[in-house]
């Protein structure tokens, strides 16, 4: 008997698999396309978060799942063996003029208060940082210490390996047995949207390089609308497109080409490494924006774990505990932001 049949073997649907699993229930994971083989499975890997004003639910969730993300993936990676890249090596952002530098300088002292004293904004010299610091106009850098990084595959194959550990089961089709979580990616979304004839979210086609450059001990950086993510494997991610219209999903074309040619531009550093990999992927967005959990809109008593457009990974840790919570013991912590009626 399953106490728990997650549909999905992506960011979401494993967080919650895995949560569930290392609490002792009897899970099974089920996708036809195999662990992380949609757009969890991409390069890019960025862990940031909101800026630190105008506090509201989705960014004290977004806290909350970047501050217990350290314990959460390294109890998964000791549990099956497989490391998820995982470092909390924060985050650099040029400033682009005088009146930006204000509002960096202001938020040096909300996240004093709203991040609780457990991550730092601060404002650097571009100078100070070596060839690593983006060009900035103003001279002057946001660095916080909360943004981390993580290989997506890698995150995959650890929560997929943790899972196994725990007894759980992943497989490429089976019975929906137990509790039903439906975690299915922006096909998902679609097909809600077709059954209750309103849009409930889409897809949004994102593209990345991967290039061969060590600098795993440095920051991430977020430039002209670009994450730039050193990995811990020697390599450098970087991406992404965000296309809501699309014909061919997983191809990767010259819009890539464009976003490589930005980096350069914002990253000197990074033109002469060599481009290992082309990536492109479909994300699920739905339509509040925010991750959607709780009871399924259109499948009586089952539920979902969807919509971790750009964020699935930095959200998951608490998505998982949060789905784990309702589905195991009843206890709703959901914030009425995140339910699917927030998307009507």
């Amino acid at each position: 008997m399953l106490d728990v049949t997650v549909l999905g073997a992506g960011a979401f649907g494993l967080s919650v698999a895995w949560c569930c699993a290392k609490r002792g229930a009897k899970v099974r994971v089920i996708d036809p396309q195999g662990v992380g083989a949609g757009a969890s499975g991409g390069l890019v890997g960025a862990l940031a978060p909101h800026t630190p004003e105008n506090w509201n639910a989705k960014k004290a969730f977004q806290f909350e799942s970047l501050i217990m993300a350290e314990d959460w993936w390294a109890e998964a990676e000791e549990a099956g063996g497989v490391t998820s890249g995982y470092g909390r090596t924060g985050r650099l952002q040029p400033i682009r003029d005088e009146h930006a530098l204000d509002f960096a300088h202001a938020r040096t002292i909300s996240a004093k208060q709203l991040w609780q004293g457990k991550a730092r904004w601060q404002v650097v010299g571009q100078n100070t940082l070596g060839a690593w610091a983006p060009k900035s106009p103003t001279g002057f850098l946001i660095f916080d210490t909360l943004s981390a990084r993580m290989f997506p595959r890698r995150a995959c194959a650890s929560l997929a390996a943790g899972i196994l550990a725990k007894g759980g089961e992943i497989v490429k089709s089976g019975a929906h047995d137990g509790k039903v979580v439906w975690a299915t990616g922006w096909l998902g979304l679609i097909d809600i949207s077709k059954e209750m004839g309103v849009p409930f979210g889409n897809g949004v086609k994102g593209q990345a390089a991967l290039l061969r450059l060590d600098q795993s001990t440095s920051p991430q950086i977020y430039a002209d609308a670009l994450h730039i993510v050193p990995h811990a494997d020697g390599t450098v991610a970087i991406g992404s497109t965000s296309e809501r219209d699309f014909d061919n999903p997983e191809t990767p074309d010259e819009q890539l080409d464009a976003v490589l040619e930005r980096a350069y531009v914002a990253l000197p550093a990074l033109r002469d490494a060599e481009v290992i990999e082309r990536w492109a992927g479909v994300r699920p967005r739905a339509k509040s924006r925010a991750p959607m959990m709780g009871p399924h809109p259109t499948r009586r008593g089952e539920f979902i774990a969807n919509g971790g457009f750009k964020i699935g990974f930095g959200m998951g840790p608490k998505v998982g505990e949060v789905m784990a919570d309702l589905l195991l013991d009843g206890v709703d912590a959901i914030p009425d932001d995140f339910r699917p009626q927030a998307s009507l």
